[in-house]
C-alpha cells in the first residue's frame, strides 16, 4: 500500500481513521516531470467543471504540432485563436505569461525540487495568473511533496467542517468568521505534519 508510513501516523486523528479505508489505496503517487504543461492545464481548468476543462485543454493542444503547447509558439499567438478553443480573453493572457515565464526562467522538475515548499510558491507565483493555491496543487501532486495543507481550498473547508463539526455561516449566531475558521482548520492540520498532503487528499476524498 503507497503512503504506508503516512497512514500509520494520520491513524492518531480518529476523524481520519475512519477515512482511511481500502480505497485509500488508490490515492498514489502521481508524479509528473512537465510542470509547465501541468500549470498551464491547472489554469485553463480554473473554475470549471472536470468535463468542461478537458474538453478546453484538448482544444487547446490541438492548436499544437504534437499537441505540446510550444512556449514561443503560445506566447505570440494570436488571442483570438485561443478564444476560439474556448478561453476567456484572462486565461489566454496568462497561458502567455506561463509560457514566457518559462522562456525567461527555469521550470525543470530537477530545479524546483531542489527548493522548498514556500520557495516553489515564491517563484512560480511571481507569473501573472498563477497564486498560491495553484502552486499548492502542484506541489501536492505533481511533485508529490508530502506536507501541503490548503486551507484556502473550497472543498477542504467544506468538507472537514463537516468531518470536524465546524460551522462558519454569517446567518447562525456564534459561528466561526472566515479568519477563525482558517484558524481552527490550521490547528486541527497541524496534528497531520508531516504528511498534510495525504490528510488532505483523504478530505477531498470525502463524500466523493
Amino acid at each position: 500500500m503507497p503512503y504506508k508510513k503516512n497512514i500509520l501516523h494520520l491513524k492518531k486523528d480518529t476523524i481520519l481513521r475512519n477515512l482511511i479505508t481500502i480505497s485509500t489505496a488508490a490515492i498514489k503517487p502521481s508524479l509528473e516531470f512537465d510542470i509547465y504543461h501541468f500549470l498551464l492545464e491547472s489554469i485553463v481548468s480554473q473554475q470549471l467543471s472536470i468535463k468542461v476543462a478537458d474538453i478546453i485543454f484538448n482544444r487547446v493542444l490541438d492548436l499544437f504540432e504534437n499537441r505540446y503547447p510550444n512556449p514561443n509558439i503560445l506566447m505570440n499567438m494570436e488571442d483570438e485563436i485561443l478564444r476560439n478553443a474556448g478561453l476567456s480573453y484572462r486565461k489566454a493572457s496568462y497561458l502567455k505569461s506561463v509560457a514566457e515565464f518559462s522562456l525567461k526562467n527555469d521550470m525543470n522538475f530537477e530545479f524546483l525540487q531542489q527548493k522548498t515548499d514556500e520557495e516553489i510558491i515564491k517563484y512560480l507565483t511571481q507569473i501573472r495568473g498563477v497564486g498560491k493555491w495553484t502552486v499548492q496543487m502542484i506541489l501536492m501532486f505533481p511533485m508529490d511533496r508530502p506536507d501541503v495543507f490548503p486551507v484556502d481550498d473550497l472543498g477542504i473547508q467544506t468538507n472537514m467542517k463537516k468531518l470536524y463539526g465546524l460551522v462558519s455561516d454569517k446567518n447562525i449566531p456564534n459561528s466561526l468568521t472566515k479568519k477563525e475558521l482558517k484558524i481552527a482548520l490550521d490547528k486541527i492540520a497541524d496534528n497531520w505534519k508531516p504528511y498534510r498532503s495525504l490528510a488532505s487528499k483523504l478530505i477531498w476524498q470525502y463524500g466523493n
